[in-house]
Order: C-alpha cells, then sequence, then structure tokens
C-alpha cells in the first residue's frame, strides 16, 4: 500500500514440472534434496546497527529506482529482490536485484544490479492504470522461491467506485520466472474479490505480505487491512480490527487455511478530525515453528510512520476459512502475538517501512534482518535499508 496518498511461457506445464522437482517427484535421484527454509529458532531482542539511504529515485537502466514495498534475499545467488510499488506510471512494472554489503559496521553500500520487467500471461507489461481499465498491477510484495528459482509477487488489484468510472480489479498472486515472465497465478478464495457493495477487500489494503513456510511447500499471504464483512479498520484503541492470513499449498495451489489476526491501535491522532490515519500490515516472515514475524505500520497525517515488529505464533489459531464474516461470528482463537520492537524507541529516523527479509548470517553467528522503506516516490521520503541483528 502507498501511504500518503522475453517470453511468454507454458504456464501450467512449466510450474507443475518446477513444483515436481522442488517435492522430490523424481524418485530414481535419490541425491535429490528438497533445499530447506532458513528458520530462527529463538527470538529475545532486534538488535538495531544501521541504516543506509539510497539515493532518492535513483536512475538505473532508464527506470527510476523508488517505491520498493518488499525484500527478499536469495542466499545461494548472494542476490535480493525488490519490487517497486510503481503502477506502470513511471516505468513499466517491475522488480530489481541488488547486492548489499554488510560488514562489522552495518550495511556498508546497496547497489543496484538489474532491473526485470513484470509480465503479464501474453507477454507484455502491465499498463498504465487509466480511465476505464480492465487491467492493472499494483505489486506490493515479492518472494523468492530457491527450489524452482521462480519469484512470487502480489498484486492489490483496484477498487474505485465513482460517478465517472467504476473500477473493479481482483488481486492476484503470481509466479514469474528470474527475468518476470509469467508462469501462472494462484486462485484465490471468492473473499478475495473485489465488489461495488461494502464486501471482500477495502481498496488499497489487500495482499502486502508473502513469505514461503515449511520449507518452502507453502505460501502465507497477509491482508494489510479488514474485509468489510470482518470488522472496521483499526482505530486508535483496541477495536478488534482483524485481518487474515491465507495458507495455501504450492502443489495444489489450494488455499489450505485461513487465520484472523488483530491490528494494533494506532499510533498516533490525527490534528484534524477527519484527518488520514491507518494501521495494517505491509509484511510477514516465517521464521520456522509456527511463528511469524509481522510489520506493522501506522501512519497519520502529519505525523508519519510508527513501525512496530511482532512475534505471531500461529500454533493455537483457529482455522476460519469457513467463516464468511468474523462481525457476525467473532473468532475464538486468533493468533497470538507479543510486541518485539516499536521502532519510535531507536532514537533514529524510520520512514515507510514496507518490506522484510532475513539476510545472511552476521559475522559472530546471529542472524540479520533487513527492512526496506518506500520512498513513494515523494522527495521528502526515504528509501532505507534498516539492519538488525537477532539476538536469541
Amino acid at each position: 500500500m502507498t501511504v500518503r496518498k522475453v517470453g511468454v511461457f507454458r504456464s501450467q506445464s512449466i510450474f507443475v514440472m518446477l513444483l515436481a522437482l522442488v517435492f522430490g517427484a523424481c524418485a530414481g535421484r535419490k541425491s535429490m534434496r528438497v533445499e530447506q527454509q532458513p528458520i530462527v529458532p529463538s527470538i529475545s531482542q532486534l538488535k538495531y546497527v544501521n541504516t543506509y539511504v539510497l539515493p532518492h529515485n535513483l536512475p538505473f537502466e532508464q527506470t527510476t529506482v523508488g517505491g520498493l514495498s518488499g525484500i527478499d534475499f536469495d542466499k545461494a545467488g548472494n542476490v535480493y529482490y525488490l519490487i517497486s510499488d510503481d503502477r506502470s506510471k513511471i516505468n513499466p512494472a517491475r522488480f530489481y536485484k541488488a547486492s548489499i554489503a554488510i560488514s562489522a559496521k552495518g550495511i556498508d553500500n546497496v547497489s543496484i544490479i538489474e532491473v526485470d520487467t513484470l509480465r503479464q500471461r501474453d507477454g507484455k507489461s502491465y499498463p498504465a492504470l487509466g480511465r476505464h481499465a480492465t487491467k492493472t498491477s499494483d505489486p506490493e510484495a515479492i518472494r523468492f522461491h530457491p527450489p524452482s528459482k521462480t519469484a512470487v509477487w502480489s498484486s492489490e488489484g483496484e477498487r474505485i467506485i465513482r460517478k465517472n468510472d467504476t473500477l473493479l480489479i481482483d488481486p492476484t498472486i503470481n509466479f514469474v520466472g528470474p527475468k518476470g515472465a509469467y508462469i501462472d497465478s494462484i486462485p484465490l478464495p471468492d473473499n478475495l474479490r473485489m465488489h461495488l457493495t461494502a464486501q471482500g477487500p477495502r481498496r488499497n489494503g489487500v495482499l502486502e505480505g508473502l513469505t514461503f513456510a515449511d520449507d518452502y511447500k507453502k505460501l502465507f499471504v497477509s491482508l494489510e487491512e479488514p474485509l468489510f464483512e470482518d470488522g472496521p479498520r483499526a482505530a486508535l484503541i483496541p477495536n478488534k480490527a482483524f485481518v487474515r492470513f491465507y495458507e495455501f499449498d504450492l502443489a495444489s495451489k489450494r488455499n489450505t487455511a485461513q487465520y484472523a489476526y488483530e491490528l494494533a491501535p494506532i499510533a498516533d491522532a490525527p490534528e484534524k478530525k477527519d484527518g488520514e490515519m491507518i494501521n495494517g500490515v505491509p509484511d510477514i516472515l516465517w521464521l520456522g515453528n509456527n511463528r511469524i514475524l509481522v510489520t506493522e505500520r501506522s501512519y497519520t497525517v502529519n505525523k508519519g510512520c510508527s513501525i512496530k515488529v511482532f512475534l505471531a505464533d500461529l500454533t493455537a489459531a483457529d482455522d476460519i476459512k469457513a467463516v464468511k464474516s468474523m462481525i457476525k461470528t467473532p473468532v475464538a482463537h486468533p493468533i497470538q502475538k507479543k510486541l518485539l520492537l516499536d521502532m519510535r524507541q531507536l532514537g533514529v529516523y524510520i520512514d515507510n517501512v514496507e518490506g522484510a527479509t532475513l539476510g545472511p548470517l552476521l559475522a559472530n553467528g546471529h542472524q540479520s534482518l533487513i527492512f526496506v522503506a518506500d520512498n513513494n516516490f515523494n522527495k521528502a521520503e526515504q528509501t532505507q535499508f534498516i539492519l538488525f541483528e537477532i539476538i536469541p
């Protein structure tokens, strides 16, 4: 969500073939192994190391680097995937690959090394959003899938209801090759369809977070804000603002479960009664053992962002896949969460954080954690890479 307001593959056959490789379908090759996903056994503290700021709207290969809304680390390739939320307005929808140099002092340098255009099924880039549009892309999250060497990314779609132009474009979850060519998409449950009425996703509050789980066999996807039928948006006090986390089985591409996660209250009251304010989930990150690192970003006009990081545990959470409305059927056992970090307590400037990834191990053997902040292509904001050390 923006705060402040090559060729085409044969999709089904290639996707099935890739997943067959991932899950060890070639029984005759005993040496073949499924790549293990990194896990973090325990976290007692997130220790701030440093922040690296990329030059504003850095030019790279005839594109403008900005709007970075998701980050993921490919350990084998020692490369980072970064998705831009540019809706083909400045340049065609795209993702970048970057190198991040880390020393004992922290992040020393971030170098953009490649840009790739996100492709539709027909091989074309995504069009810019215009009046009476039937297609659009609002890229928000990206994850690299090491076993198949593909990437998955999410689009929020669009919901604009007004007299002169009404747009209803569903969100999507798409698999692409390393250069952005379309491979396949995941069928979404009905409650992620856009509607004219107050039903389904809210505009610009849809599929913001992605993370693989269980050795890359599952995919979790998170909403930024509650569905209309699940309750209100976050407020200044606790108000049962529940978003859904969706679990997908990658082999079948089926939505196997849904879970309820309650948003924290908005951090700051606006100066004016009707001033813009919001809190939502911009990203999630699997840690293993049914635990997910959840980033919550609160924003209030003229007061900036407040970033909090929570440790969420799905172990005792109810599967609410069959629940049509959490207003009509309140959830008995939502995802349990505890606060790990309030970035305002760091005493440093933190901007509009939208993505998180586990990075390499640090020199002391501890796991690194890197956040990226979206500058919204706004000169007053920063593209930040924020490094933390995970203290067991």
